[in-house]
């Protein structure tokens, strides 16, 4: 009896849809790398037009140095009272350049590096100004724990010996003790967290503090950072310093209008008014703010002019 022959077949039975789910594998892999490439090249887009912006922006600063410098040379009162009250549009004869700019006194406030002047005999006035408002203003929000945060910004400030320490005598770079909103704010986000007090962030800190660097000379002696642009002070300062109704203060209290000491003699409160802490005089300190449109965008950079020298730009994007 021959025996059945087995053979064996070469073919593979065809399975129903695995073309199918090879394809659509293929084609989910093809989408996702897609959307990479997508997402990539509007990533590199949006980094060319910020670098654009930039480099824009930078044109824009060197132009405002340059009128600055050149038409406002030997007077620039006149200039930043207008700014300090309202914006003002730039453009190019062709209109296709324009920008808005606006400025604001940077020692329209208590210094808030004064905190650190305890043991400065000649800053004792400015000491004891930064003092009796961090007071009032602890007792006003009623902050939990005013040491932990009055530490917290004696600690950024530095000691008067590190902070002024002279170029030549040591190679670490110099301490400027808290000088922008930015570094302070930091600090009150910190103390927020480790004292679980939500009322520090209530707290106007913009409108009652300066952070400016104080100045020194080689001797040790002040020359900028020691006073306070008495005309451009905001009415919740005015009400914590001279101790007078907040409503009264906001409903007759005029920026650069009134002047400060007339207004506190006539609110009965002249006798808190110190000619070594408020000028009467314009100071040449001051902070702007420029804005501009690019690519269908807005950015804008900021810059500073103190004593009719303008520097420290900053571009901050859109």
């Amino acid at each position: 009896m021959d025996k059945p022959t087995l053979t064996i077949s070469s073919s593979v039975p065809h399975k129903k849809g695995f073309a199918l789910i090879l394809t659509l594998s293929v084609l989910a892999v093809i989408i996702a790398l897609t959307n990479v490439l997508i997402g990539y090249m509007d990533h590199v887009r949006r980094d060319a037009t910020y670098t654009k912006a930039l480099i824009q922006g930078n044109l824009y600063y060197t132009d405002l140095k340059g009128m600055l410098e050149r038409k406002f040379k030997s007077n620039r009162k006149g200039l930043y009272t207008q700014l300090y009250q309202t914006s003002i549009p730039l453009a190019s004869p062709d209109g296709r350049f324009s920008l808005m700019i606006h400025c604001r006194p940077l020692a329209n406030g208590v210094n808030i590096n004064w905190l650190g002047l305890g043991n400065d005999q000649q800053m004792q006035e400015q000491y004891t100004a930064a003092l009796k408002v961090f007071e009032a203003i602890v007792q006003r929000y009623n902050l939990e724990d005013a040491t932990r945060l009055q530490d917290m910004i004696l600690e950024a400030i530095g000691k008067p010996d590190e902070r002024f320490v002279q170029p030549e005598q040591s190679r670490l770079r110099q301490k400027n003790g808290i000088i922008s909103y930015q570094q302070f704010e930091a600090i009150l986000q910190r103390y927020q967290f480790e004292a679980d007090d939500a009322k520090v962030s209530r707290v106007p800190w913009k409108k009652l503090f300066v952070f400016n660097e104080i100045k020194r000379d080689k001797k040790g002696k002040v020359i900028r950072g020691d006073k306070i642009d008495g005309d451009y002070l905001s009415p919740e300062l005015i009400s914590l310093f001279f101790d007078i109704d907040l409503a009264t203060v906001k409903e007759e209290w005029k920026e650069s209008e009134t002047k400060l000491k007339t207004f506190v003699q006539n609110m009965g409160e002249g006798d808190k008014y110190s000619t070594k802490l408020f000028t009467k005089v314009f100071l040449p300190m001051t902070g702007c703010e420029v804005s501009y449109r690019y690519g269908g965008e807005r950015f804008m950079f900021r810059f500073e002019d103190i004593q009719k020298e303008v520097k420290n730009f900053e571009f901050y994007g859109k």
